[in-house]
Formats: structure tokens, sequence, C-alpha cells
């Protein structure tokens, strides 16, 4: 049996940003963000001697007079419009439960998705029997949110063509603060493969499709055998979004094809290891550095 073995070395610290350290939207539990009275206080923050103070750790958001804390590590909190990835955990009456990382089970009504052909009309009772048809227990799907309910349960969609069942692809879970909010979180990257960055944390990759069939309503998942080649790109963008999650980087199309062709000259076993990963997401950093600057 192989073994990989390294020997210990001094690790050196490495910045890209002086200033990054001593940001001051970054607060932790008692920081003090402001004193002066005319803020209004938001979600993660309470008053404390006519200062407001944070309350968790994460990072200070301002709206007009309206101050309140993300915190960096926490459950979804879905708003309508999120595009959500989630796995069906139960069929009930009209409706399936689905699994998106937030507090309850989001809720899919049959009411809401696309009927196998695109018919438009009233679900009936033969609809009811068959939705074991659409979607069973251990399916995995993409779907917008539609509406919160008052107890914070999310209501999903999938009436467009790009939502629905997925297919061949690799699941990624990560945290729901790294992920960017984007007019679109559907990419077709140039190395081969797809990605959907869902709002919930959830990432899917997958082979970017060819034609696909309007009449599946969404339902259709390609079963052809994925080529070595392609199962290589994935696994490698998969260590890459490890590798930017595990250091803090913020994730979009542009950071993970930035992480994906620095980690060209390490072999795809190689970049969770902790020196690689700290050189690659680094590379990243000064990549998106000088596209900002």
């Amino acid at each position: 049996m192989a073994a990989d073995m390294r020997l210990p070395r001094v690790r050196k610290t490495l910045s890209v940003s002086e200033s990054a350290s001593h940001r001051r939207d970054l607060v932790v539990p008692g920081d003090i963000i402001t004193s002066d009275t005319g803020f209004m206080r938001g979600h993660g923050t309470y008053v404390d001697d006519d200062k407001l103070t944070a309350s968790v750790a994460g990072e200070v958001q301002r709206v007009d007079k309206l101050i309140c804390v993300r915190p960096l590590k926490t459950r979804f909190n879905g708003e309508v419009g999120d595009v959500v990835v989630g796995r069906i955990t139960e069929v009930q009456q009209k409706r399936w439960k689905v699994e998106t990382n937030s507090r309850l089970d989001s809720v899919l009504l049959l009411s809401s998705v696309n009927l196998p052909g695109g018919e438009l009309r009233r679900r009936s009772a033969e609809d009811e029997l068959t939705m074991r048809e659409y979607l069973q227990e251990g399916d995995l799907i993409s779907a917008e949110v539609q509406s919160v309910f008052s107890d914070g349960a999310l209501s999903l969609h999938t009436r467009s063509l790009k939502y629905g069942k997925l297919g061949q692809g690799v699941l990624v879970q990560l945290s729901p603060s790294l992920v960017k909010r984007q007019k679109t979180h559907f990419h077709n990257l140039p190395c081969g493969a797809s990605v959907i960055l869902g709002n919930n944390g959830f990432v899917w990759l997958y082979p970017t499709p060819g034609q696909q069939e309007e009449e599946a309503g969404g339902f259709y998942t390609s079963l052809e055998p994925v080529s070595l080649a392609d199962r290589e790109v994935i696994s490698r963008l998969r260590n890459c979004l490890l590798a930017l999650a595990a250091h803090k980087v913020l994730l979009f199309d542009t950071s993970l094809l930035y992480c994906y062709e620095s980690s060209l000259q390490h072999q795809v076993k190689d970049i969770l290891k902790p020196e690689v990963m700290e050189e690659i997401v680094m590379l990243t950093q000064q990549k998106l550095l000088e596209q900002e600057g």
C-alpha cells in the first residue's frame, strides 16, 4: 500500500494585503460597532450603555441608518429569488419536503413544478398519485425561493426549464455566507464543466450538457457515462472549492476559475495538501486583486 509521507517544515505567513488584518467591517461578539445613537439596531446586534454592540461574529452591513451583522457561519436564511440546490427528504400530500441547509425543511408544492411535457393545467388526483415518478426521496433538485412562510420555512418552485431534477455530478456542501449573490448562479465554465452555486451553500458540479429536450419539463436526467477527462475536471473543481472555502474566500464564477487555473500545475489529489492549498489560494487572491485594481 502506497503511503504519502512529508517532512515538517516552517510555514511562511503570507499576506495579500496589510489592511486585510485591520478590517473594521469584521466584528466578534462584544465589539462596539458605534456609539452614535442615530443608528437603528438590526439582526446580530444589541444596545449596551447606549452603544451598539455585536452579538455574533461576522461582517457589519449598513443600509441607511440600519446596522446589522451578517454571521460568518450560520444556517441559510432564504430570500425570495434565491437559487438553491436541495435534496428531497419526504413525499407528502401535494408537496415534497426539501433539505436546503436552512433551519426548517423547505416545501416544493406539486402546483409549483412543471409537468412533464410542459403541460399547463390544474393538478389532478392522478398527478398526486404519480408524484414519486417526478421526484422521490434522495433526488437532488435546483429550485428558486418563491416565498417565505411566517415560521421561516421556504416555499420553492421549479417552473423554469433551468430548474428541476439534477442528474450526474458532484455535490459540495459549504457555508452559505461564502457564496456571493449574483444575477445568475448557473455558470458554464470554459474548462468543460458547469456549476450551480446555490445561495444555501450547496454547490453542484456537473459536465456541461448538450441539447436538453424541452419536452422533459425539468425532469430529464442524462445517464450516459461521463468521460474520464470530465471527471478529472469536476474533481479538480471540487478540490478548488474546498480550498477556497477553507481560506474563507468568497465563491463566485471568477474566483473558482482563477483557482482552477492556479491549480493546473498540481495533481488533483495534491490540491488539498495544506502547503499546496495555501499557494493556490494566494495566487487566486492576487489575480482577484489585480482584476479589481
